[in-house]
């Protein structure tokens, strides 16, 4: 298994639609960078936000999530309160090859504000706009910007295709469009 690197991830962009919008460079300027890295891309949020709130005291079960758990948001700043949770997406759209295996680090901005960004694997044949799960793990409220770069996504290239790709078996998650919650 080895790490795709920048020319790999650009011309399966360009070719197959892998990442879109794509941008092919790091865009940085009073942005916290998003684009193509080295061997990665840095992905946006966007401005759909569905923050956790305790205001109906209901236990969070993902056997029988319920939306009310949630207050939706769209907003260029995301406020999320103290040991809470908040729901998002990526501005980009992904379509993941059958050879490929994708996992998501966060990125250093917000993990040094205590900022956790975590992302399960995208797997082979898995296409969609990616959730986003941030959790704010200090004592005081934590912001994040819409539109600006969040997490790294690492392309990883298996030593075959897998029997059963994402798609193949009819993933619950397959071509989710908006910030999606919890399935059984």
């Amino acid at each position: 298994m080895s790490v795709l690197s920048d020319k790999w991830i650009k011309r399966m962009s360009k070719e197959n639609d892998m990442i879109s919008p794509f941008e092919e460079k790091q865009i940085r300027g009073n942005s916290i960078s998003y684009g193509l890295s080295s061997f990665g891309y840095d992905a946006r949020v966007s401005d759909e936000f569905k923050i956790f709130t305790n205001v109906n005291s209901e236990i969070v079960d993902p056997k029988n999530f319920k939306p009310t758990n949630f207050v939706t948001k769209k907003t260029s700043e995301c406020i999320i309160p103290p040991n809470s949770f908040v729901l998002a997406r990526t501005v980009e759209k992904f379509k993941i090859p059958n050879d490929i295996l994708v996992i998501c680090l966060g990125k250093s901005t917000y993990a040094r504000c205590g900022i956790i960004v975590n992302v399960t694997p995208l797997e082979p044949g898995w296409e969609g706009y990616v959730t986003l799960e941030f959790s704010n793990t200090t004592p005081l409220p934590a912001k994040i910007y819409a539109n600006e770069g969040v997490a790294q996504f690492i392309f990883l290239k298996g030593n075959e295709k897998p029997e059963v790709s994402y798609a193949d078996r009819k993933g619950k998650y397959m071509g989710q469009t908006g910030v999606t919650l919890p399935k059984v």
